[in-house]
């Protein structure tokens, strides 16, 4: 009977030793609530076509749908532009905002571009889907070998291979400078 009783009470205490997580109360930290953001990602990867013919390719480290907005805020954001020549066009920034509808795009904080051997600096960009053009309309550094061109705005016209400088344009060049 000793036996019996030392037995059962064994059992009981595995049951409750073995279960205890299950009945406590779970407590949540820091959680955090956007009421903002219709919607989260952490990566968004998302390929844009006209006509079968790919245009852009945008990667981001994350990406929040803003609510009643056709937005997105895009943080570390990596895009490819592909020209009628299909010759690519990196540009990379902190930030960006994309038109859901439109696609078109705003880019902000240590804007890089580079094409073959030019790279661009710039505090903000903007994309316009529609005509396939890059823009700023703020100051503007365009680096080429030992060359560099510096203006006010600027504006690339990706499928047709140029870029229109304005406003308080100044370079140097060096005597290797191609301007192609």
């Amino acid at each position: 009977m000793i036996g019996l009783l030392i037995v059962i009470i064994i059992i009981i205490s595995c049951f409750i030793y073995f279960n205890e997580p299950s009945y406590r109360t779970v407590q949540i930290h820091d959680v955090k609530i956007d009421s903002k953001a219709a919607l989260k990602l952490d990566v968004l990867n998302q390929i844009s076509k006209k006509n079968g013919v790919k245009e852009w390719e945008l990667t981001a480290a994350s990406a929040t749908l803003l609510k009643n907005e056709d937005k997105a805020v895009l943080i570390e954001v990596s895009i490819v532009f592909f020209t009628k020549e299909n010759k690519k066009v990196y540009l990379t920034s902190q930030k960006g905002i994309i038109d859901t509808k439109t696609h078109d795009m705003i880019f902000s904080d240590n804007v890089i571009v580079k094409y073959e051997t030019s790279v661009l600096r710039t505090d903000k960009l903007h994309y316009n889907k529609k005509e396939h053009i890059i823009y700023s309309n703020t100051h503007v550094k365009l680096e080429k070998e030992n060359s560099v061109i510096e203006a006010d705005s600027m504006t690339t016209r990706l499928n047709d291979n140029y870029t229109i400088l304005k406003g308080h344009v100044k370079g140097k060049f060096s005597e290797i400078f191609d301007i192609q």
